[in-house]
């Protein structure tokens, strides 16, 4: 059984800054591949951020390169997405994701933590 579990969300205004924090527990959860996607309203989920377990290799989609950074922490099985100068489109709920082959398919997901930028 794993279970990720989301926190950090909230309201701020455009220009500042958010750190997202996703706990993980398991057996072997240190082990997955992890990502952050988000939702915003009315619009399908989409890809934010990934990073691999073995070498802290990350991937971003191009909206968020150069504001946000994905980070873990195998030992406290903690993922973290640190993100800066926020944008009103960035207001979204963010799921925390977790997989077994990286930039592939997930298979274990948070309940989501809501990030409301206001203009």
């Amino acid at each position: 059984q794993v279970q990720l579990v989301e926190s950090g969300g909230g309201l701020v205004q455009a220009g500042g800054s958010l750190r997202l924090s996703c706990a993980a527990s398991g057996r072997t959860v240190s082990r997955l591949h992890m990502g952050w996607f988000r939702q915003p309203p009315g619009k399908e989920r989409e890809f934010v951020a990934a990073i691999s377990w073995s070498t802290n290799n990350t991937y971003y989609a191009e909206s968020v390169k150069g504001r946000f950074t994905i980070s873990r922490d195998n030992a406290k099985n903690m993922v973290y997405l640190q993100m800066n100068s926020l944008k009103p489109e960035d207001t979204a709920i963010y799921y925390c994701g977790g997989s077994w082959d990286y930039l592939k398919k997930y298979d274990y997901w948070g309940q989501g933590t809501q990030v409301t930028v206001s203009s």
